[in-house]
């Protein structure tokens, strides 16, 4: 289970108001009246549903996400990308058994660690807080650590939204983030873009730079592709046929992509990587 967020921490997103009040059902701005869903151990600031979702394959993942269990079993093992260890890694030396308020943004119903706080704009079981990342409900300076994994691709201004975790970040405050550049499109209801490298460091310019690197791998960028490029060949025009020959390649290619645990060693696997990961930190001298 996901670690709730202390209500202290909540300002208005409507007008940036600190001066707000919890009730059973909830939570109101005293500055702009706005009001706000209070659930059981769920802040909701924006009501997002699955009539969002208008993508096929998206509102079967949509569904198959309330079940964590199944939907972690196919992107770790079926899906076409190589989940390493960075993230694990991470959450070790910069969460665990420190004592740390760190916020998932963009999480979905994932559970990555009980030390970690859930955000997304839908309402799965395991979010804390449902609102629009590009407009975070925190007060400035006050969280500790933040991770974003395969997030800011369906946003339209990830700009935006790394302005906004640079808010909220304490000074010396850390962000890890992961952001594909050789995948295929994947509406989650919306997919906007990819980043190379060099553009992962241009997105976090603001902030010092500890690590960047390949992740998913070479292997993981081809695999994606190739799946797509071949359903898109055989299919022949029609979608039915498309959406079923690349199921069929999705559970019958994928032991390819362990494959990358060689090749993401290899010193141009950034070329085609299937996507970067970025550790950065809040400088403790710069202004906000």
């Amino acid at each position: 289970m996901s670690k709730p967020i202390p209500f202290e921490l909540l300002i208005c997103p409507s007008c940036k108001s600190e001066n707000i009040k919890q009730t059973t059902h909830d939570i109101v701005c005293n500055n702009c009246k706005k009001a706000y869903k209070n659930m059981t151990q769920q802040y909701r600031f924006v009501d997002y549903g699955d009539e969002q979702v208008t993508d096929t394959l998206d509102k079967i993942k949509f569904i198959v996400k309330k079940n964590r269990t199944i939907y972690d079993f196919i992107m770790k093992v079926l899906g076409p990308v190589y989940f390493d260890t960075s993230m694990s890694r991470f959450l070790k030396k910069y969460v665990k058994s420190k004592n740390k308020i760190a916020i998932n943004l963009g999480s979905g119903n994932s559970d990555i660690s009980k030390e970690v706080s859930n955000v997304d704009i839908f309402p799965y079981g395991s979010v804390n807080i449902t609102c629009d990342i590009a407009n975070l409900p925190l007060k400035t300076n006050s969280i500790d650590v933040i991770i974003n994994s395969a997030v800011l691709e369906h946003v339209p201004n990830p700009e935006k939204v790394v302005a906004e975790i640079h808010r909220v970040l304490k000074k010396g405050g850390i962000v890890y983030s992961f952001f594909p550049f050789m995948q295929g499109f994947h509406a989650s209801p919306y997919d906007f873009s990819r980043r190379t490298i060099e553009g992962m460091k241009v997105l976090y310019k603001d902030f010092d730079i500890i690590e960047v690197k390949p992740s998913g791998g070479p292997t993981s960028g081809f695999l994606w592709v190739f799946q797509e490029w071949l359903a898109i060949l055989l299919s022949f025009g029609i979608k039915p046929l498309h959406q079923l020959i690349w199921s069929i390649l999705l559970v019958t290619l994928w032991p390819i992509k362990f494959l990358d645990i060689i090749l993401l060693k290899h010193p141009m696997a950034h070329n085609i990587s299937s996507g970067f990961v970025l550790i950065g930190k809040k400088s403790a001298t710069q202004r906000d």
